[in-house]
């Protein structure tokens, strides 16, 4: 029988780089996915944060082969597969699944609105059936601030019913404590991740499996010693100094201040480049993102050359 870790601790929906025409660049990838990795920080890449919805299929499946011929450790990845179509989603978590993802993070189908949870589960069922491998580890994506289509508690029971060694955990993104902890309280052997690392220590202490959060892409080290020593007394001093962080970034567009921030500490300017509809930080937003960083003494050691 196929037996399969489940995946927990610190991930990030690690950000794309692209070059002067917006095609991603996959070896500035690998080359970010390994820092992190040297962060003790697994890589949920085409979360997100990604901007995994501006990429295509096509380019997602050339990433990936061009981070496992990097050395990126696959086992250690859990690619975004979700999409709107049904053989979208087969295709790229099939080509995962054939590399040896550790697992693929799965979005619901997020156009229509106001979906039965009989629909959603239809949707993933037939996802699991066509791309019909053992190996195969769902991470479920709930995230209804920006899909506006949540995944309930009676979903997952099914899910875990009729699947029980295929879907295997979820990232609750749904900005509600109290719903996360229902997730961990009622489905104990269930992955729960919380959204952001601001609730990392509540769910460790409830029993969760960690965190995948944007600013784990800056911040994974501090992160990951929370995850490690949430039950030391200084926990909860931990736990403030990266809500401090968290919310400094939270007052810029996320996906360009991260970006922002890596290109500072890397000398890569190339990191600044989002795709459209995205627009990189104004020169002010800039300016005052870089001050308050320093101010905090902010760093990312091994990155690349540069500092504030």
């Amino acid at each position: 029988m196929f037996e399969h870790k489940k995946m927990s601790g610190v991930l990030a929906p690690v950000v794309t780089p692209f070059k002067h025409d917006l095609t991603p660049d996959g070896l500035a990838l690998a080359k970010q996915c390994h820092w992190l990795l040297s962060q003790n920080c697994g890589l949920a890449v085409f979360g997100t944060n990604s901007e995994a919805n501006s990429l295509s299929v096509e380019e997602k499946i050339q990433l990936l082969d061009v981070l496992i011929d990097g050395g990126v450790d696959a086992s250690r990845m859990m690619p975004g597969t979700g999409a709107c179509a049904i053989p979208d989603a087969v295709c790229l978590t099939a080509h995962a699944v054939s590399l040896g993802c550790g697992g693929v993070l799965m979005l619901p189908p997020f156009y229509y609105k106001g979906l039965s949870d009989e629909g959603l589960f239809r949707s993933y069922s037939e996802v699991i059936q066509r791309v019909g491998d053992v190996r195969l580890r769902i991470y479920l994506y709930h995230i209804p601030p920006v899909s506006q289509v949540p995944i309930t508690l009676n979903l997952i029971e099914r899910l875990l019913k009729e699947y029980p060694d295929t879907v295997v955990g979820i990232k609750d993104s749904g900005g509600d404590w109290e719903n996360t902890k229902s997730m961990i309280e009622c489905f104990p052997d269930f992955a729960v991740f919380a959204g952001n690392e601001t609730a990392l220590l509540k769910t460790m202490e409830a029993g969760g499996a960690g965190c995948i959060s944007a600013t784990a892409n800056i911040n994974a080290a501090e992160i990951y010693d929370l995850y490690v020593n949430w039950r030391a007394p200084e926990a909860q001093d931990r736990q403030q100094a990266l809500n401090g962080l968290r919310g400094l970034m939270e007052k810029y567009p996320m996906i360009p201040a991260l970006k922002q921030v890596v290109a500072h500490f890397t000398g890569d300017e190339a990191w600044v480049r989002v795709r459209p509809p995205l627009i990189e930080l104004s020169e002010q937003q800039r300016e005052d993102l870089l001050a308050a960083l320093a101010a905090r003494n902010f760093s990312m050691p091994g990155l690349g050359q540069g500092g504030v």
